[in-house]
């Protein structure tokens, strides 16, 4: 199978810190349109318009706007992944620290903007892009790595699968977040929701298994 067609077709990227600043401006417009009225109301002419640049500096570093897309993208899952990496290097050195640490991350990280990371990770024909994936992969790993000093205080049979499910849970309540009608929003609302989050799993993992099921000693 060819995973040719998945993959995000190359753009120019800048050479020079003049030709750098002008392609942070027009990604951080086009994130700006997108956030507030979705990627398919975002053109080219409407990017070039809030970044102050004309359409053809565009299109000389992008052939069209699905290229655009896939920068935004890059973009935006590059930021996530430094995010929850340097969240998780801060955290609580204990493994409530770090699954607190895990989960306010995450949930912050798909509220920034409202519905577009879901929207982003959508945007290849309907399914998740080999970058989105590559990214829930790698913020994955970076709880696995924070994780690993703390594993001894998880009670359940099978620890390190334990802990998958755990981040596979909090992962998959904070991106129900983000496209539920009625999400977790505010400061407040958003701590709280994390915060429970974090104590679901914790109390999962230290929790022993079902009966015969080969709970640890």
């Amino acid at each position: 199978m060819n995973d040719q067609h998945d993959r995000p077709a190359p753009y120019r990227e800048p050479r020079q810190a003049r030709s750098a600043a002008t392609l942070a401006r027009v990604l951080q417009a086009a994130e700006e349109i997108a956030s507030s009225s979705g990627l398919d109301e975002m053109t080219i002419t409407g990017v070039a318009e809030r970044a102050g640049v004309s359409v053809g500096t565009i299109y000389r570093r992008f052939e069209d706007k699905e290229q655009l897309i896939n920068a935004l993208t890059e973009r935006m899952l590059d930021r996530r992944e430094e995010y929850v990496a340097e969240r998780l290097r801060t955290a609580e050195p204990s493994l409530s620290g770090v699954m607190d640490a895990y989960a306010h991350a995450l949930l912050q990280s798909f509220a920034d903007s409202s519905n577009l990371f879901p929207q982003l990770l959508r945007a290849r024909g309907g399914r998740p892009s080999d970058r989105g994936a590559r990214t829930i992969t790698e913020i994955h790993r970076f709880l696995i790595e924070a994780a690993a000093p703390y594993t001894d205080e998880i009670r359940r049979a099978d620890p390190q699968a334990a802990l998958d499910t755990a981040a596979r849970a909090i992962l998959g309540a904070c991106f129900h977040n983000s496209i539920r009608p009625d999400p977790a929003t505010g400061e407040e609302a958003q701590r709280r929701y994390a915060n429970e989050l974090s104590d679901m799993a914790i109390a999962y993992l230290l929790t022993p298994g079902r009966p015969g099921g080969g709970v640890r000693a």
